[in-house]
């Protein structure tokens, strides 16, 4: 849910608005294989 998503990003030291910000925008383009890099722990801004 999305508020595990929120938590998460805080845990990992993440500004929760620009990680799901960034995320959702990505989302429609990226590749099902490589989705795990937009987990909170792996993510990097665009």
């Amino acid at each position: 849910n999305i508020m595990t998503l929120i938590q998460s990003a805080k845990l990992n030291g993440l500004d929760p608005y620009a990680y799901l910000s960034d995320v959702l925008k990505r989302l429609p383009t990226h590749k099902m294989k490589d989705i795990e890099a937009l987990l909170p722990h792996n993510w990097k801004p665009a």
